[in-house]
């Protein structure tokens, strides 16, 4: 029997200065819990954000965003929405949302010979230069919400992924949880998810120095005719030291041969840049 779900998502509008606040929050209206860490966002626009543990969301638009400007909801399993500003029904408003019919098929490989590789920047070079999650426009913490950075590789053979690692130099916060999303790159930049899982993991206590996320568990098999793909960390929900908290980082260098990527929010367009982030993979080939 198909199952078909459907998101709740009550939307009141309230406008102050030149800055507007569409507030919401999602729902599986099966069982009536809250879809937590959705992604909410305007295309191309610098606009997005993710619902929070409790699938509450506060989406901030400014003057550049207009009625006919669409919003997209979209949740790993689940057909991409999205709606015009102009049609959301105030104050409350019922989005559906179908699950896909045709889901990513698992890769399933069959080694014959496992042999452990490292594809990455497994170094933290000098410690000098960092990718910073902290950007000098945001008034709040709350601003990152939906903020990606992440690393290209090349895969040259089947692999089976044993855990990602990368190397925080500052860390102002209490806690910090953030998803791993797995892209195939096409014209030089990441497109659809190649992994349809929902991989949230939590840095606690201003840890600082390697972080290891262990994903054996999560059975990812990547096929080498992918070739490139992008593995990204992105922002979902943050809980400060203190009051000053402010900076997060990872150490980087200056890269001729590598890739990393980057983007403020949610279905904003994906920026380049020359640095290599001290950003590896463990992994298990044929």
């Amino acid at each position: 029997m198909k199952l078909y779900f459907f998101f709740f998502i009550a939307i009141t509008l309230n406008s102050f200065s030149q800055e507007k606040v569409i507030n919401g929050e999602i729902k599986d209206a099966e069982n009536n819990t809250y879809l937590q860490y959705a992604n909410i966002g305007i295309s191309n626009k610098n606009t997005g954000t993710v619902s929070n543990s409790d699938g509450k969301f506060s989406l901030k638009i400014d003057e550049k965003i207009n009625e006919n400007d669409f919003v997209t909801f979209s949740y790993i399993g689940y057909k991409t929405q999205t709606i015009a500003i102009s049609k959301l029904k105030l104050p409350y408003s019922v989005i559906k949302l179908e699950p896909k019919k045709n889901q990513l098929d698992e890769v399933i490989v069959k080694f014959v010979k496992l042999e452990p590789k490292i594809i990455g920047r497994n170094s933290k070079g000098l410690g000098v230069m960092h990718a910073n999650f902290y950007n000098y426009y945001e008034k709040d913490v709350d601003d990152r919400l939906s903020k990606e950075i992440g690393m290209k590789f090349k895969l040259k053979k089947d692999c089976k992924i044993n855990d990602l690692n990368f190397n925080i130099t500052s860390n102002e916060f209490r806690s910090l949880k953030f998803r791993v999303n797995f892209y195939k790159i096409e014209n030089g930049f990441p497109t659809n998810l190649i992994v349809e899982k929902d991989i949230v993991f939590e840095i606690k206590n201003e840890f600082k120095g390697w972080f290891n996320l262990d994903l054996k568990s999560y059975e990812i098999y990547l096929d080498k005719e992918i070739e490139d793909i992008a593995i990204t960390i992105q922002w979902v929900e943050s809980e400060k030291a203190n009051g000053k908290s402010k900076y997060f980082g990872i150490s980087t260098a200056m890269s001729a041969t590598e890739t990393s990527f980057f983007r403020e929010k949610s279905m904003d367009s994906w920026k380049i840049s020359g640095q290599s982030l001290s950003f590896y993979l463990n992994i298990m080939c044929n």
